[in-house]
């Protein structure tokens, strides 16, 4: 069985961007080792899971990207795009909205982040209620003349980004939609957020909403969670508790997945057990057709730092190595490694280098470097 994965990706020769991300871009505020609710001081990071996954292939892997969002045209926007700046992400495709003067009608996102630490769980507290980017509408950006006539290889989007409102995940699809007419790759992480969906129908309209975007993905990308809220699986058989499934068991979720939607040619899921905030079992699996279900080195016991944002390193890992033209068993190797790596810094974006990832996938470990 071949390694090959049957993704044709444009040529970046007739491309300006090796890849675009769309989603929600917001102002991570973070207590450090402290509690948010106790806290006097604060560092601010700029995050968000599908602009995280542009940001590590720009900064970590040297590709070209850029960020489709929307800013409130203030400090705070202006704060955000900054950060995205020297992220290395091109800022042009922003949405700049003006403001009211005091955020009634449109706002930027504020993310409040605990880390967390051995018994006591990571804790995230959004404030992202009318953000510019949850206005966003069908017809708002020009797909035709970003896929068409600039070229994009690869579209990366999300669940996040489609649970901000009714006209997010209208652009969600209209975006996805014109990404295929151009030839662009679709990849999607579909990152379920039970805060985002419950008050604008839960678990049923996240469902509908993303089974009819995964029509549209090339690469899918998830979670045990995801797939089951999001996607309504596990298939029947499959009826231990998430945490717990062996890998055969969960390889057998992301075959019915494929099955179901014959669109998908690559699907990536990070394996995660939870023994403290601080302390986590870490592996990965991906599938193609012509692989089956390949898994990532499995790394127990791994030391976490600042969980959040690991997820996301694992899919610009994924994504790179596809990009690159590796074969699945070395492009879910380096998205393992980039989002173990990722988990050791603060902050949701990585800070590690492509050579680290390239050493940690091959094998490598924490010895020093002289």
């Amino acid at each position: 069985m071949t390694d090959a994965v049957a993704l044709r990706i444009r040529p970046a020769t007739e491309c300006r961007y090796d890849a675009v991300a769309l989603g929600e871009v917001m102002l991570r505020l973070d207590p450090g080792e402290g509690r948010i609710r106790t806290a006097r001081s604060f560092r601010a990071w700029e995050g968000g899971g599908e602009y995280n996954v542009a940001r590590g292939l720009s900064r970590v892997f040297g590709l070209r990207t850029a960020v489709v969002t929307a800013l409130v045209d203030n400090e705070v926007g202006h704060l955000v795009e900054d950060m995205i700046l020297a992220g290395g992400v091109d800022t042009r495709l922003i949405r700049w909205v003006p403001s009211d003067g005091i955020g009634r009608s449109v706002r930027n996102g504020l993310n409040f982040t605990e880390r967390g630490f051995g018994v006591r769980g990571a804790v995230g507290v959004s404030d992202r209620g009318l953000t510019a980017v949850s206005q966003l509408k069908p017809g708002d950006v020009d797909w035709d003349h970003l896929f068409g006539d600039l070229g994009v290889r690869w579209l990366h989007t999300g669940g996040i980004m489609a649970a901000l409102s009714e006209s997010a995940a209208d652009t969600v699809l209209e975006a996805v939609t014109a990404a295929k007419r151009h030839g662009t790759i679709v990849s999607y992480d579909l990152n379920y957020r039970p805060s985002l969906w419950k008050s604008i129908g839960g678990q049923a309209r996240a469902q509908a909403v993303n089974k009819e975007l995964a029509r549209h993905v090339d690469v899918m990308i998830g979670n045990e969670e995801d797939f089951t809220a999001s996607l309504g699986f596990p298939v029947d058989g499959v009826d231990q508790r998430l945490s717990e499934l062996e890998v055969d068991s969960f390889g057998t979720m992301i075959e019915a997945a494929a099955a179901a939607y014959p669109n998908f040619a690559v699907i990536g899921t990070t394996l995660r057990t939870v023994r403290s905030a601080t302390v986590n079992d870490w592996s990965a699996l991906a599938w193609s057709r012509q692989t089956g279900v390949v898994q990532a080195a499995d790394r127990s016991g791994l030391e976490i730092l600042d969980r959040v944002g690991g997820g996301d390193s694992f899919a610009s890992g994924l994504v790179y190595g596809l990009l690159d033209g590796q074969p699945l068993p070395v492009a879910v190797e380096y998205g393992a490694a980039h989002g173990a790596l990722a988990m050791t810094t603060p902050g949701d974006t990585s800070m590690a280098t492509k050579a680290e990832v390239l050493k940690l996938a091959a094998g490598g470990n924490a010895r020093v470097d002289r």
